[in-house]
């Protein structure tokens, strides 16, 4: 299934992309996509038969309509960083022993297609095209891939933005460069474990202005999807509506030689990963503000 939520932030409803390409309503069916749906075998379950003839959901016209984050109710986001062989070469890291992991916060969500906002005096604005992992079951003290594999609900695309003077030279953890306002664009869709067979064969794409910049495969992941989630699991319970973002390919502004092409306001970012869609959003500056969300 291809689950995603449609409509103005904050008042999104629940909706399903058909075989054919169609959107359809799921709100007669479920009113959210959330954690809790995940987690609910019997809820589920009647999702899937709606998907299995959806000609009885009703069509959504796309005209129009905003794309938003495809889960509700979004715990907390695991990263993983220099999770990819290439990547780690192009910045100069040596390979990890074990995989990096560093949180983003659930209110840096936004929708596939939002504007991302710089924050103000920015220089290093930087993109990194990843792997969404859904957890679908509450995973603790896994011991093997194949068990890490069996707790995903799905998979999505991630754009794990970041701020590389924060990250890097601000002092402390990655946190910092990490966490800025609408550094996390989801979406579009949630698509279910089971038309994904092998998370380890996607492309992974990005270009900014048209031009490509990232150009990658999963398949060159260190740790792999299964992996993955089961180390994690041995340090924190990851529960239902958890994000596992598992690393990006090379091809980041950062991995460039001077002058590096950090984003700037007005640049246009595509993302891609097979099978899971596509989103773009254009780069704004944040305005100074103290205690009001900037939008």
């Amino acid at each position: 299934m291809k689950l995603l939520r449609v409509g103005t932030a904050g008042a999104e409803r629940p909706a399903l992309l058909d075989r054919a390409g169609i959107l359809r309503d799921l709100s007669g069916v479920v009113p959210r996509l959330d954690a809790a749906l995940l987690a609910a075998d019997p809820a589920l379950a009647t999702v899937r038969r709606a998907a299995a003839d959806p000609d009885g959901l009703p069509p959504l016209d796309p005209a129009g309509l905003r794309t938003g984050p495809p889960l509700a109710g979004i715990g907390k986001i695991v990263c993983i960083g220099l999770n990819y062989h290439d990547h780690a070469r192009e910045t100069g890291a040596a390979i990890p022993e074990e995989p990096i992991l560093f949180l983003k916060a659930p209110d840096t969500v936004v929708g596939p297609h939002d504007t991302v906002l710089m924050p103000p005096g920015s220089t290093r604005t930087d993109w990194e095209a990843e792997l969404g992992v859904v957890i679908g079951r509450t995973a603790r003290h896994l011991r093997t891939a194949e068990e890490g594999l069996a707790h995903v609900a799905g998979y999505t695309i991630a754009h794990d933005v970041s701020e590389r003077e924060y990250q890097i030279e601000r002092g402390g953890t990655w946190d910092k460069g990490k966490n800025c306002e609408t550094f996390a664009p989801l979406g579009p869709w949630l698509v279910t474990a089971d038309e994904i067979p092998d998370p380890q064969a996607l492309t992974v794409r990005l270009s900014v202005n048209g031009v490509l910049r990232q150009d990658g495969t999963t398949a060159d992941q260190i740790f792999p999807v299964g992996e993955a989630v089961a180390y994690i699991s041995r340090f924190m319970t990851l529960h239902p509506g958890d994000i596992v973002s598992t690393g990006t390919p090379a091809g980041v502004a950062m991995g460039h030689p001077d002058p590096k092409p950090y984003l700037r306001p007005g640049d246009v970012v595509e993302v891609e990963i097979a099978g899971l869609g596509r989103q773009r959003q254009v780069m704004a500056a944040a305005e100074e503000a103290v205690g009001e969300t900037v939008a």
